[in-house]
């Protein structure tokens, strides 16, 4: 454990207890949270991942909006990363592509507040002309 040695660590260090506590509090009934999971492989943070993710922590804490934000591994769309995973109470998860701060808050503006898709999902699966 680091030392203590001001009161700038000693506010540090309560900032992230409590946001571990804050986190174990929503994760034991994610299933009434929204939910958004940002791909944080090596691909992914090489894309801007980090950024996608802070500012989904900061935004949707600055409007209120209760939601769950984890890191996930990687989800097989390197070739539009950042990507996240969103997950609304009751609904289908869906993938969207390309995520940088603009395309953060649109998915917050429409797609959290009102319910609606925006451009950028990609198909979790698809079927090919055969099937």
């Amino acid at each position: 454990m680091n030392k203590i040695k001001s009161l700038a660590d000693l506010k540090k260090l309560k900032e992230e207890v409590q946001s571990k506590i804050k986190l174990r509090e929503k994760g034991d009934n994610p299933d009434n949270l929204i939910q958004i999971k940002v791909s944080m492989a090596t691909c992914g943070i090489a894309s801007g991942a980090k950024d996608t993710m802070n500012y989904f922590i900061e935004e949707l804490d600055h409007q209120g909006i209760d939601a769950l934000i984890t890191q996930t591994g990687c989800m097989g769309f390197c070739y539009a990363e950042p990507t996240i995973e969103l997950t609304m109470p009751g609904k289908q998860p869906v993938i969207y592509g390309y995520v940088d701060k603009a395309k953060a808050q649109e998915i917050i503006d429409k797609h959290i507040k009102l319910n609606e898709l925006v451009d950028g999902i990609i198909p979790v699966s698809y079927k090919t002309i055969d099937e």
